[in-house]
């Protein structure tokens, strides 16, 4: 089946005042249809920037160097501005990370949903309207014909997530990107609202695009997961055998790194360093200075994505000791 998205040998860059700099390097991954891909890495791994280029919104110092984005067989970069804009909240969708600041504070809700609702459907007011109070109900906001009249700023953290969920998907889009849906939210709060994307995702046959840091999360919805690490796509694998054989020191690191609830004297596992500066190109792994695994070869050579069976890509030398050894301790 071919895939809904995707994206070959993608390599994202800004230029700045010193120069052109590389924020990710050939990225590829697709995304298939109805199914949940996360993405996931530490902060500065290149996840937001890979998401925003899928959606060209990377700003005018922004762009995409190398590599080819498709959805649906459509090249987006061939796109015209007003082609893309229509794109855009129809085929795919995206919600942002802090709820607190995406919706605009001096526009009402109802205002900012019926805008959205008439951008891609052949709507009168009275018609977007109805259905901008159906979608909230939808998404679990009570007395919806209240809401709608108030301002981003009566609704809590939790209930502008919730709004922007229904922005999201009143199009019912192909695809959707979740970028840290949860972020700033209570840990009760983010399980109503994974919760509820999952549902209605599932219910409109909704591709999802999940970019977090939380594993937790990545359990519970993803069916695959790509791992980023420095601007580059690390390791690809099914959920199930992420968890049970990870083939990447780093992914291992980041396993290892997950807080326990046994009440022992363990120590708590980190990884060690800081993820490198992009503007200093490393001569081999990027992930060398921070691994236990790595020789002389890992730090003058550069690794590329190797298929180690049945789909499983892994973007290190020494993967062969993580399957015969297990997990890093």
């Amino acid at each position: 089946m071919e895939s809904l998205l995707s994206v070959k040998h993608v390599t994202t860059a800004f230029d700045t005042e010193h120069g052109k700099v590389t924020s990710t390097s050939d990225v590829s991954f697709d995304v298939k249809h109805g199914e949940t891909l996360a993405i996931v890495g530490e902060s500065g791994s290149g996840k937001s920037v890979t998401a925003l280029s899928i959606m060209r919104l990377l700003g005018k110092n922004g762009h995409i160097a190398e590599g080819e984005v498709r959805l649906n067989g459509v090249d987006l970069a061939k796109l015209s501005d007003a082609d893309m804009q229509k794109l855009r909240g129809n085929d795919v969708s995206m919600i942002f990370q802090e709820p607190m600041t995406a919706l605009n504070p001096v526009l009402t809700i109802g205002y900012q949903l019926v805008e959205a609702i008439r951008l891609h459907m052949p709507l009168d007011k009275k018609e977007a309207k109805k259905l901008a109070i159906e979608m909230l109900t939808k998404v679990g906001i009570p007395q919806a014909e209240r809401v709608i009249k108030q301002f981003p700023f009566a609704l809590s953290g939790g209930m502008r997530q919730r709004v922007m969920i229904a922005m999201a998907l009143v199009c019912k889009p192909k695809l959707l990107i979740a970028d840290e849906p949860t972020t700033a939210l209570d840990v009760t709060v983010q399980a109503q609202i994974i919760r509820l994307l999952h549902a209605l995702c599932k219910e409109y046959d909704t591709a999802v695009m999940l970019i977090t840091h939380d594993l937790g999360v990545v359990a519970e919805m993803a069916d695959r997961v790509v791992v980023m690490y420095a601007g580059q796509v690390v390791e690809t694998t099914d959920v199930y055998t992420l968890f049970e054989q990870p083939l990447h020191p780093y992914t291992v690191g980041l396993l290892n790194s997950i807080p326990s609830m046994d009440f022992d004297d363990k120590e708590l596992q980190a990884i060690p360093g800081t993820i490198p500066s992009n503007y200093n190109a490393l001569p081999g792994c990027r992930f060398a200075n921070r691994c236990p695994l790595a020789t002389e070869y890992c730090h003058s050579n550069k690794p590329e994505l190797m298929d180690t069976g049945d789909g499983h890509l892994t973007r290190c030398f020494e993967w062969r000791k993580l399957q015969q050894g297990g997990h890093l301790q």
